[in-house]
C-alpha cells in the first residue's frame, strides 16, 4: 500500500513556503529529484517522523512516531576514502561518530576491519559521478585526490579532479571543503612548476577562494603507517616513526638550515597517517579551524582530537 511521509522537523517536501527557512546545505531544492530511498534515509537523521497511510485521516497524534536512532551531527563524503590516506579518514570519522560517504574508483576495500561497514563505499569518478546523490545531506567534504604519472595525468588529477569537486561541493551548498595539498619542501621553482605540485597549488586556491572562511588546506609531508599495496602490507612506520621522533627532537638544532634549498627533504618530519586523519575530524567539528596549515599544525590539530 502507498504511503505518504512527511517531516515534523522540516518543511513538507513540495510546500509553497519560502525556500529561506531550509537551509541550502541540508535540503536542497533539487530534493524532489531524489529517489524515495534517498529521501526515506533522511527519516534517519531527524527525531520524529510520521507516516499515514494513504486513504487513512491524517491524525498526527496517533501517527507521530519518536525514532530512538543514533543521529549523527556530522555527514562528510570522502573523496579517494578508500585509499591509504582517504581509509585512514574514514576509520577515524566513524571512531568519533561522523557519518561517512566514501567515493573512490575501487568503491568498498576488500581487507576486513569493522569500521568498514560503517561507512558508505560507493564507486565513482568525480569527473563523471552524480552529485547530488553522493553530497546529498553532506556537512563536509574532504578530498584524498592525487597522484603522480605525466604532466598532462598530474594536472587532471591533482588540479582539475579537485577543482570540479570543489565547485560541486559549493554549487550545492556544502558549507566546508577540506583538501589534503602537499608541503613544498622549500623545492626549487624549477620543480615546483611539475604538474603535480602545480595541480595541487591551483586546487588549494580553488579551495580558499570559494571558501574563504571555511576551507582547511593541509599540507603534510611524508605521511607514514601500515599502507596496502595489491594485498600486501608496507609498515611505512618503520621509517617514518623514528624519522618523526629525531627530526622533531633537533628541530630547533636545524631550523638555521630550513632556508636551504630542497632542505625539507631531509629535515620536514614525517607525518603519521592517523594524526592527519585527526587533524581532518577537528576540521570537520571545529568551525573556526580554517585556511592552510603547516606540519606543526597538522599534529597540533590531532592532539586537540586526542585529548
Amino acid at each position: 500500500m502507498a504511503s505518504i511521509l512527511s517531516f515534523s522537523t522540516i518543511p513538507t517536501l513540495g510546500s509553497s513556503s519560502s525556500s529561506s527557512s531550509s537551509p541550502r546545505a541540508f535540503f536542497p531544492s533539487r530534493l524532489s529529484s531524489l529517489s524515495l530511498n534517498h529521501r526515506s534515509s533522511l527519516c534517519k537523521s531527524v527525531v520524529k517522523c510520521s507516516y499515514a497511510e494513504a486513504g487513512v485521516k491524517d491524525d498526527f497524534r496517533s501517527t507521530t512516531i519518536d525514532v530512538v536512532a543514533d543521529v549523527k551531527t556530522e555527514r562528510v563524503v570522502v573523496l579517494g576514502g578508500s585509499g591509504f590516506v582517504g581509509s585512514a579518514i574514514c576509520k577515524a570519522a566513524v571512531s568519533k561518530g561522523i557519518e561517512v560517504i566514501s567515493l573512490s574508483r575501487s568503491g568498498r576495500p576488500t581487507y576486513p576491519g569493522s569500521w568498514i561497514d560503517q561507512v558508505t563505499w560507493i564507486p565513482g569518478d568525480v569527473f563523471y559521478t552524480n552529485w547530488d546523490e553522493i553530497l546529498f545531506g553532506a556537512t563536509a567534504v574532504v578530498s584524498t585526490i592525487g597522484g603522480f604519472g605525466s604532466e598532462e595525468q598530474m594536472q587532471r588529477i591533482n588540479g582539475e579532479a579537485n577543482i570540479v569537486s570543489v565547485n560541486a561541493a559549493k554549487e550545492f551548498g556544502i558549507p566546508k571543503f577540506i583538501f589534503i595539498s602537499v608541503h613544498d619542501y622549500n623545492l626549487p621553482s624549477f620543480v615546483l612548476s611539475t604538474g603535480y605540485f602545480t595541480g595541487k597549488r591551483k586546487a588549494e586556491a580553488e579551495v580558499l577562494s570559494k571558501y574563504p572562511n571555511s576551507g582547511v588546506v593541509l599540507r603534510p609531508g611524508f605521511i607514514y603507517g601500515k599502507r596496502r599495496v595489491d594485498g600486501f602490507e608496507i609498515p611505512l612506520d618503520l621509517i617514518g616513526q623514528p624519522a618523526e621522533r629525531i627530526l622533531s627532537a633537533i628541530e630547533n638544532f636545524t631550523k638555521p638550515l630550513s632556508s636551504l634549498p630542497a632542505s625539507d627533504l631531509l629535515l620536514a618530519p614525517p607525518v603519521n597517517v592517523d594524526d592527519l586523519a585527526l587533524a581532518v575530524v577537528n576540521a570537520v567539528t571545529d568551525d573556526d579551524f580554517f585556511g592552510v596549515f603547516t606540519i606543526e599544525q597538522i599534529k597540533e590539530a590531532a592532539a586537540k582530537v586526542k585529548v
